[in-house]
């Protein structure tokens, strides 16, 4: 009992000697949905209205990070993101909207100096995506959901604004398995034109600002 008191009372201490970051921030990635976009196109969208290869969507994120070494950062981050898609048909008007909860692991290589860190990274972890598809000239409104999973590469950096506290900006790479989103009863979202049913897999790039707050020991 005594030993498991005293290695509990290491690692306690340890932790609250280490460096840990706390950052929030928000940014918008362009994204490519290769199955959905075909989908809007090719039932949704007027000849002169399709969409691109690439459409935008805003995330807002919080992060933290525990420093094991003065180079080496591992942290948890919750990332909320937004995309939405609004025209107006001849039958009337088509709304999507598609939120996506993302939470990752991400494992840091850091380069660092008086006031300022730089830091290199991927990681990954589990999707949940919320679709609302409406077709406002039948009063028809469907709920979908599905689960994936996602993996990015990241490169951030901090500027010491005062304190502890650091101006933050980043740009990441994500390519997520967003899967294939379903109603409650099972029904897929499917694209009758190419007969299968729509993925919401993606490949994206982001930009991201924010501001970083380091406290505990230092490095």
């Amino acid at each position: 009992m005594n030993k498991f008191i005293t290695l509990f009372v290491i690692i306690i201490s340890s932790l609250t000697l280490a460096q840990t970051e706390l950052k929030g921030d928000m940014g918008i990635n362009f994204i490519s949905t290769p199955s959905l976009t075909d989908y809007i196109n090719q039932n949704f969208s007027n000849p002169n209205q399709q969409q691109g290869s690439f459409n935008s969507a805003v995330n807002f994120a919080v992060e933290f990070g525990h420093f094991f070494s003065p180079e080496f950062l591992m942290s948890i981050e919750g990332v909320y993101q937004i995309s939405s898609y609004t025209n107006q048909i001849s039958f009337g008007q088509y709304d999507f909207n598609w939120n996506a909860i993302m939470p990752s692991v991400i494992a840091y290589y850091v380069l660092g100096g008086k006031g300022y860190n730089l830091k290199f990274g991927g990681g990954a972890g589990i999707r949940f995506s919320s679709v609302e598809e409406k077709q406002n000239w039948n009063g028809q409104t469907r709920n979908l959901n599905s689960t994936g999973f996602g993996f990015l590469v990241r490169a951030d950096g901090n500027t010491l604004l005062s304190g502890n506290l650091y101006a933050n900006i980043g740009a990441e790479i994500r390519y997520d398995l967003n899967g294939k989103p379903e109603d409650s009863g099972g029904n897929p979202l499917r694209n009758n034109v190419q007969n299968e049913n729509v993925d919401l897999n993606s490949f994206s790039i982001g930009i991201r600002l924010g501001i970083a707050y380091y406290f505990g020991g230092k490095n």
